[in-house]
């Protein structure tokens, strides 16, 4: 079986926590995940765009950084990074190749590892041969028996903590924020946790004997916006930072204020960084698909809001735009808490497309507008992305905004049908 085929077949296994395979794995490389210093990023919401701030600031520094984030949009690759340039494929079918024998034997043993567990190795070996200064790692789910979790992190961040992944995680703050709470190892850690969530992280941290940076909304506050950039100013802890970002969503304060106690903390343990390599840096990062302005006239926007408070974050920052209706293309995949999600921006669409990405664990796009009749919209049902596309642009006219969110597996399957010149199909 070929390389992509084998490693794409671990797709169809359900999600497994616990770091038994994982370590295994990286002992049947060595551990590499030892030779560089690492910022593992966890929380609910915000952990993608963490990272990318973080990975551009050292980079514009000077430093040889390593970017592992989750899940791609369009390309297996887009998960692995090293100064901004994606792992080959032949990159890829060579860690594959070195992987392979370890992962057969666990299976012999029938400890089958996940993809992800599998790909987070890969990510971990292929940094160190690639000799990075720092990897930044965004946690897949949870924390503490997530498969990132076998790294020893210079620096902890767990963005925020609300109710997702419950089935897996609990169904409490409490519980949640324990699980996330895992990554904390003794070493500096950043949060915006707030309420019972930040008791949890407050109490971990001091068993574990690690400072604590609490990011409260205090600390930051948008000065402008436009639908090319926005301005933030970020109170560090030892500086104002007036900072301007081409990512879009009010939310990106707190994200950036997140990321730059963290860059503040590896100053403070000898990491170089200029004013110039931050505030460069931070113009400089791109996050796909989040917030991701595509086109005007109608307006284009695509964000990967999956849970409830992400989507609730998005409500906010449709307040931003000047349209006359809302044409909202929605997938969401079958595990999620499909009515909370909908309750929060079903009501402000006028137009609604349900749809269902390419993905066994998506909602059928039936079922979903079942779900969305129940506040009082009917919903256009089109099971394929790249057709609900193609129902949207000839609904909307110049004036009115199409957002297509509800999973990054569907923003996703939207960003595949957009050509080289911006314009989906």
């Amino acid at each position: 079986m070929k390389p992509f085929e084998w490693i794409f077949g671990f797709q169809r296994f359900d999600v497994k926590l616990g770091l038994d395979r994982i370590k295994f794995l990286m002992e049947a490389v060595e551990n590499p995940q030892e030779n560089y210093k690492v910022i593992h990023v966890g929380g609910t919401n915000g952990k993608g765009s963490v990272c990318k701030f973080i990975a551009s600031v050292l980079r514009k520094a000077g430093y040889r950084v390593g970017l592992y984030t989750s899940p791609h949009l369009r390309r297996y690759s887009e998960r692995i990074v090293v100064d901004g340039k994606e792992i080959s494929e032949r990159e890829i079918e060579k860690e594959i190749d070195e992987i392979r024998d370890a992962v057969e034997e666990l299976m012999g043993k029938g400890n089958k590892p996940t993809f992800f567990e599998i790909t987070t190795a890969i990510a971990l070996d292929y940094f160190s041969k690639k000799n990075v200064d720092f990897a930044v790692i965004e946690v897949g789910l949870g924390g503490k028996l997530d498969a990132t979790n076998v790294v020893n992190p210079a620096i902890s961040i767990i963005t925020n903590v609300s109710l997702d992944h419950s089935n897996y995680l609990g169904n409490s703050i409490e519980e949640i924020a324990m699980e996330k709470a895992g990554i904390i190892k003794g070493a500096p850690v950043i949060t915006a946790a707030n309420g019972k969530a930040l008791d949890v992280i407050m109490r971990v941290a001091r068993e574990k004997g690690a400072d604590v940076s609490v990011v409260s909304n205090d600390v930051w506050r948008r000065l402008s916006f436009d639908t090319g950039s926005q301005t933030f100013l970020i109170k560090g802890k030892f500086r104002d930072y007036e900072l301007k970002t081409k990512m879009l969503g009010f939310f990106q304060g707190e994200n950036l204020a997140n990321s730059i106690y963290a860059i503040e903390d590896l100053q403070m343990h000898g990491v170089y960084m200029s004013d110039d390599d931050i505030i460069n840096g931070i113009l400089e990062t791109r996050n796909p698909g989040r917030m991701e302005l595509l086109r005007r006239d109608p307006i284009i926007l695509l964000d990967g809001a999956h849970n409830p408070s992400g989507m609730e974050a998005l409500v906010k920052s449709l307040k931003d735009f000047d349209y006359e209706r809302l044409i909202l293309i929605i997938g969401i995949l079958a595990d999620k808490d499909i009515k909370s999600i909908l309750s929060k921006i079903i009501p402000k669409a006028d137009v609604v497309i349900s749809t269902q990405p390419r993905n066994r664990r998506a909602c059928n796009a039936y079922k979903l507008a079942k779900f969305i009749e129940n506040f009082g919209k009917r919903a256009i049902v089109e099971p394929r992305v790249k057709e609900s596309v193609k129902k949207a642009l000839d609904i909307a006219g110049e004036k009115d905004l199409i957002c297509v969110t509800g999973s990054l597996y569907t923003v996703g399957e939207a960003l595949g049908n957009n050509d080289k010149n911006g314009n989906l199909f």
